[in-house]
């Protein structure tokens, strides 16, 4: 079975940094590419963030580039989602996924996921 747990949320102020973790387990985390999204209220679930299978090649929302960071270590099979110079926007449900095998191209998509994380809470004040 597929678990992918996040941790890392929390408050913080404007201009703060968090660091967001997913574990995963009973899938083939190193052959997997690898997302973050996110879900304020009342608005739908969007890309942030995603890596490709070996770390390599990495994407942004324009929303997040220069401030957030993804990365992955696959002896340990956990995803990493660094955020700084955070804003009220960001606030959201932040939630790691994992593409399915057969999806090309970006990880933007909600619809590319096969499996989800149950989300970590990040609120952002001001």
């Amino acid at each position: 079975q597929v678990q992918l747990v996040e941790s890392g949320g929390g408050s913080v102020q404007a201009g703060g940094s968090l660091r967001l973790s997913c574990a995963a387990s009973g899938t083939d985390f190193k052959n997997t590419w690898m997302g973050w999204f996110r879900q304020a209220p009342g608005k739908e679930r969007e890309g942030v963030a995603y890596i490709s299978s070996g770390g390599g090649f990495t994407g942004y929302a324009d929303s997040v580039k220069g401030r957030f960071t993804i990365s992955r270590d696959n002896a340990k099979n956990t995803l990493f989602l660094q955020m700084n110079s955070l804003t009220p926007e960001d606030t959201a449900i932040y939630y790691c996924a994992a593409r399915r095998p057969q999806a090309m191209g970006t990880f933007f998509s909600p619809s590319s996921a096969k499996y989800w994380g149950q989300g970590t809470q990040v609120t952002v004040s001001s």
